[in-house]
């Protein structure tokens, strides 16, 4: 057994028994949704949603394509973390809801709520979906698994330890998995470093690389901040600023901290944690750059041999190839870490908006405290079955990431739409509904044209993030004057 699958079982082993022995603080369902959480404990949470996969394996692939300019998918996080710290952190713990679809009730209404549950649980769930296939490939590549029973065995771990605890679970294994997280890349760049021979040829390699794509016709900076473009970077802000308000994953441990004060420092303090982690893995992917470019054997593990085109999805996976074994093997299990601990909250977040939003609020209102655990434990199991079995399903679909950030997209809208239920005095719950289904629309439509066409409908610099934000503001405005509420609500008059 090599080093690496001895230090990823061990590390799996941890994580399950940490998870389980947090059971003993789980005695009723609100405490298995969240309660009384502390700053810590907060920050592990919250920062599981936005360190995932993709702030991994994702990066490091825009860092070998794009430079250090990939680092705005974390350094986005960060920023929206910080919107929601400045504006709304204390407004939404103010009004003791567990979901943010609670939030939207209190704006709209019962019906708003349900409609916004259901889209926002779609959401969590193509994350989700998205993560296991993520953990299932790296399984596959550096474990030498079969996809699917890599997929299987991992959501077996998260789903027990996660409905062991709650989020008492994710709060205590997202402690060990944050300090995994950024030791592993550390010592994974160190590494990277050291494999191109040291800082001064990382530099020059860079260089070297951006000659050689100037004398193909490609003029790139790997040091720009501005190198993926101003629109993929201005729609990532969006989409966090906006999504970190809606994100319920993100949001559950703040809307469980113990006080308001709490629940405002930790989310700046997750901001500070989100925000620099992508600035390691965007270099690491630019470090396999370097070694594609001087290495013809690292070159060759990285070329389909099909097609001919370097893969730079493997550009981490194959980096720690270069690394001592158990060099390799932390890294690796810094990856997994990242992937669990989004996978965690998820969902968890998704059982939690299915149980409160729907079952409790709606189907069974008088339910008893073992008839809400019970309910909660089955609809979070189910939403990680549903994961796994979407990963399986659609692991050859190559559009399975863009329908993720158009997903993200439609997150960032419903915000607009809560947003004007805040200061809004004329939004309408009904305009709410309308809004939030015609977004998705939208959203959905815009995204499918641009993967079949190649471009968006109207402007190539018009993303779905924009389309969805757009929509959502103006189809709030219209239908609410169209579909007035009958009374006046009142509405709270600052967020802050």
């Amino acid at each position: 057994m090599s080093a690496q699958v001895i230090i990823i079982i061990a590390y799996f082993v941890i994580t399950v028994i940490i998870g389980v022995l947090s059971n003993k603080k789980t005695k009723s369902s609100e405490s298995f949704h969240g309660a009384e959480l502390g700053v810590f404990a907060i920050v592990a949470s919250s920062t599981g949603e936005w360190l995932g996969g993709t702030s991994t394996t994702g990066v490091s692939e825009y860092g070998f394509n794009s430079g250090i300019s990939g680092a705005w998918y974390t350094v986005a996080n960060g920023i929206g973390v910080c919107f929601l710290a400045i504006f709304f952190a204390k407004l939404y713990r103010s009004l003791n809801q567990i979901s943010i679809n609670g939030i939207v009730e209190n704006f709209f209404g019962v019906r708003a709520r349900v409609v916004s549950s259901v889209a926002l649980t779609i959401v969590m769930l193509a994350v989700g979906l998205s993560q296991m296939i993520a953990a299932g490939k790296l399984g596959q590549s550096m474990l030498d698994i079969d996809f699917n029973v890599a997929v299987i065995g991992f959501a077996v771990i998260f789903i027990v330890y996660t409905l062991a605890g709650g989020m008492n679970a994710v709060a205590s294994t997202n402690k060990l998995h944050l300090i995994a997280m950024y030791g592993g890349v550390i010592v994974g760049l160190i590494f990277a470093i050291k494999a191109v021979g040291g800082w001064g040829d990382f530099t020059s390699g860079l260089k070297e690389v951006e000659a050689d794509l100037a004398a193909k016709g490609t003029e790139t900076s790997f040091w720009s901040p501005m190198t993926i473009g101003f629109p993929k970077v201005s729609s990532w802000l969006i989409a966090s600023l906006l999504g970190a308000c809606t994100a319920q994953a993100g949001l559950q441990p703040v809307l469980a901290a113990k006080d308001v004060p709490t629940a405002r420092k930790a989310s700046f303090l997750t901001a500070l944690c989100a925000a620099p982690f992508g600035l390691f893995t965007a270099m690491m992917g630019m470090s396999a750059r370097v070694l594609n470019h001087t290495d013809a054997e690292f070159a060759d593990s990285l070329l389909n041999k099909t097609t001919g085109v370097t893969d730079a999805k493997l550009a981490l996976p194959n980096l720690m190839g270069t690394m001592p074994a158990a060099v390799g093997g932390i890294v690796l299990a810094s990856i997994l870490a990242a992937i669990l601990s989004t996978v965690s909250p998820i969902i968890l977040a998704a059982g939690t908006m299915m149980s409160k939003d729907i079952y409790e609020r709606v189907l069974k209102p008088d339910a008893t405290d073992k008839q809400k655990m019970f309910t909660a434990r089955l609809l979070t199991a189910l939403s990680g079955v549903v994961c796994s079995i979407g990963a399986i399903a659609l692991v050859n679909l190559t559009a399975v990431l863009d329908i993720v950030y158009a997903a993200y997209s439609l997150r960032g809208a419903i915000f607009i739409v809560l947003l004007l239920g805040i200061y809004w005095k004329k939004s309408s719950e009904n305009g709410a509904i309308v809004s939030i289904a015609l977004t998705t629309i939208v959203a959905v439509v815009w995204k499918v044209v641009q993967l079949n066409t190649g471009a968006y409908p109207i402007n190539n610099n018009i993303t779905e993030t924009y389309a969805a934000v757009v929509t959502a503001f103006v189809m709030t405005l219209i239908f609410s004057l169209i579909f007035p509420d009958k009374k006046d609500k009142t509405k709270l008059p600052n967020a802050q």
